[in-house]
This record gives structure tokens, C-alpha cells and sequence, in this order.
């Protein structure tokens, strides 16, 4: 069997709660890889209007994700509309009300504050409710836990828990990660992958790394 099919919005039929996110996305400002989920008992197909929050065409910020992870029920991604203006004594969003108080607004006093795009590597695997914030990069392999608020850069291959989430372990040596990210199997083909399954599920670097 060649696995399954990375366009198939309901990869598991018995379980509607879980989506391939990639055949779901509409917003040229997401981008996701093949095979990455999402799985929420409470309608997964609204993701896009749920999960990536204050995200606004006019900013152009962009939510890239990579192949192969596994976001939980509850992850939810902080795009730079949520920004307010933070260069003066107040935040507090005069100019949307109108009636005046957008007189004098100067737009680059928000722009000050975003932070770019929100990047997620592959194989990343993310907890139920936890909130990433905007700008940061979540590195291949990485593991964020439960509840946990990711406000800055995490490495490839740690593991990141708490508000706001700090490293509180790697999950192999530095080595081990330079070869698993020189190995890169995420973007392997398809027939490759499919040989090499055991390779990716286990824990001899050596064997991944002379998979043919």
C-alpha cells in the first residue's frame, strides 16, 4: 500500500475529528505540509477561522507548517493583528472606534510591534491548548506542551512546557540532532518513506541514515 492519501481531508473515516490541514487551507497567508492534523471533536474542519487567530490579509504575515505534525485539540496560533500600539503611554485602540479618535493615528506605531511570520517546522508535535505567539519559530522535531505559551524561538528537537514555555529538555544530544536534521526524512519520497517506516519509527541513527 502507498499510505495514505496526503489530500484526504478525513484521513481516519471513523473519526471525523481528525483533518489533514493541507487540503483544508484556503488563505494564501497558510501553509501547511502533507500528512500534518489536526484533531479537535469540535468541528476540526474550522481550523482556519479558529485556531489562527487575528490573522488580517492587510498585514501579510504568514503561518507556515511543515509536514508530519500533530497539532492537538486547542492549538491555536496568535497572528500580529492581535498587536496593539505599544510606542506611546497607552495601548488601548483609539483609532478603531472612530468619531474621531482615528485622527492623527499613525499605523506604524502598531507596526512597530509585529513580529513576521509564525513558522513551524516538521514533525512537530504540539499540545492540547497551547498558544503560539506571533514571529516565533518552532524548529523540526520540537515536542510544546499542554497549556504551555510559545513567545520565543524554540530549537529543533526540544521540548518546551509552561507560560511562557522554556526548554526543559532536549530530546536527543546535539549530535543526534545535527544527523536527524541532515537526514531530514520528512522530505523523503513517498516510495522511500514507505520502505523505510521502521527507520523513522525507531531509534538507530545509523539505520536512517543508510536508508535507501
Amino acid at each position: 500500500m502507498p499510505g495514505p492519501d496526503s489530500d484526504a481531508l478525513h484521513p481516519v473515516p471513523a473519526h471525523k475529528r481528525i483533518v489533514f490541514l493541507k487540503p483544508l487551507i484556503h488563505n494564501p497567508l497558510i501553509e501547511i505540509g502533507d500528512f500534518t492534523y489536526y484533531d479537535d471533536p469540535d468541528g476540526a474542519e474550522g481550523f482556519e477561522q479558529r485556531n489562527v487567530l487575528y490573522h488580517y490579509d492587510f498585514i501579510g504575515d504568514r503561518l507556515v507548517i511543515g509536514s508530519f505534525c500533530a497539532l492537538a485539540t486547542g492549538t491555536r496560533f496568535v497572528m500580529n493583528g492581535a498587536s496593539h500600539a505599544a510606542t506611546g503611554f497607552s495601548t488601548f485602540p483609539f483609532n478603531i472606534f472612530g468619531h474621531g479618535w482615528e485622527d492623527g493615528f499613525d499605523a506604524a506605531t502598531i507596526a512597530a510591534g509585529f513580529k513576521g511570520d509564525t513558522v513551524v517546522g516538521s514533525d512537530v508535535w504540539i499540545g492540547r491548548e497551547a498558544m503560539i505567539m506571533p514571529g516565533v519559530r518552532i524548529g523540526h522535531g520540537a515536542i510544546v506542551a499542554a497549556g504551555s505559551v510559545v513567545t520565543k524561538d524554540v530549537p529543533p528537537y526540544a521540548l518546551v512546557a509552561g507560560n511562557p514555555a522554556e526548554v526543559r529538555r532536549m530530546r536527543f544530544p546535539d549530535k543526534i540532532v545535527e544527523r536527524l536534521l541532515a537526514a531530514a526524512w520528512w522530505d523523503w519520497p513517498r516510495d522511500k518513506l514507505m520502505r523505510n517506516l521502521n527507520a523513522v519509527r525507531g531509534a538507530d541513527i545509523d539505520l536512517l541514515e543508510t536508508a535507501r
